[in-house]
């Protein structure tokens, strides 16, 4: 068996949400070095305050201070900080219940080693140098010898609401196809696709997932499909992707190649968007490194027939 592909992979999206009114005054209030919570029906203050009491489903709304200073509820160690953690050296990840609250609220605790936390151990905060209204402003707790701290100054008023959250999504990691894909990845940059031929339905699928996606029993028996083949079915994209260099409006199909009975994912190009059709017939055009099909075209054929695709999807 050759060697199993493997590579990096990055997914990242921007996010943007909008913070209403009960976390809104809680980013603003870290912004001024204020920890708000918010006080629910029979008493409790809940931080991080929600918009909801999680046991009634009531609306909340009363927000009140509450001290720098708590206790630590439980923990873990993290000797590996990964990059964009709050710390860059090994820290714990602690649960505080900050004084005047009745709940905990998760950061970073700065120590030097495991050795140095305990569960009830006093902590307080670490206010970040230049605070921008995030939870980032609350850089990380450190061990705490002193009395208890006393809320910080709210009167029901901020100025200059921070409204907005910008929390950018990113996932890094490596991904192995299996041995399935790896074979058709290999075959793909020698400009053959092939596909998986169930022992039990016999259907091929492509690209190969190395279980039949209809029986769900394993597939290995090899089979080369197309390259040409027909669109069954599609849509016109026409919002542009952040850093994508493909100009909208565009085409994306589901493709049934020749010789395979489910459809593949593929862009056509070299037509008018409002010409796509079902039962056109298509061809892959090869990327600039010849490693896998950049989009398909249009070879030209008479359309195929709804029966000669109807059902492979």
């Amino acid at each position: 068996m050759p060697e199993i592909l493997s590579a990096p992979l990055v997914v990242e999206f921007p996010f943007t949400r909008s913070l209403g009114p009960v976390r809104s005054a809680f980013l603003t209030g870290l912004r001024e070095r204020v920890v708000l919570g918010v006080r629910t029906r029979d008493g409790r203050v809940l931080v991080p305050p929600a918009e909801y009491d999680p046991y009634t489903a009531e609306e909340l709304g009363e927000l009140v201070p509450v001290a720098a200073t708590g206790c630590v509820t439980t923990w873990t160690w993290n000797p590996r900080p990964l990059p964009g953690q709050p710390l860059g050296t090994p820290f714990a990840w602690v649960l505080v219940r900050l004084d005047g609250a009745d709940t905990a609220l998760l950061h970073a605790l700065d120590v030097p080693g495991p050795q140095a936390v305990r569960t009830g151990m006093r902590v307080h905060i670490r206010w970040a140098r230049r605070r921008t209204g995030a939870i980032t402003d609350l850089a990380c707790f450190e061990p705490y010898d002193g009395p208890p701290g006393q809320p910080g100054r709210y009167d029901g008023e901020f100025t200059d609401l921070v409204t907005l959250l910008n929390a950018p999504a990113r996932l890094d990691y490596t991904y192995s196809p299996g041995r399935a894909q790896t074979r058709y990845l290999r075959a793909l940059a020698e400009h053959r696709i092939t596909g998986e031929r169930c022992p039990r339905c016999r259907k091929v699928s492509v690209p190969p997932r190395g279980a039949c996606p209809t029986c769900g029993v394993a597939s290995e028996e090899e089979v080369t499909v197309g390259p040409r083949g027909t669109v069954t079915t599609f849509c016109v994209v026409n919002i542009k992707g952040r850093d994508q260099r493909i100009e909208v409006p565009y085409v994306y199909a589901h493709i049934v190649l020749d010789g395979a009975d489910l459809a593949l994912h593929g862009r056509i190009a070299g037509l008018p968007c409002d010409q796509v059709r079902m039962g056109l017939r298509v061809e892959p055009v090869w990327s600039g490194d010849g490693r896998h099909p950049d989009h398909y075209r249009p070879t030209g054929e008479p359309d195929a027939g709804y029966q000669t695709f109807q059902g492979r999807w």
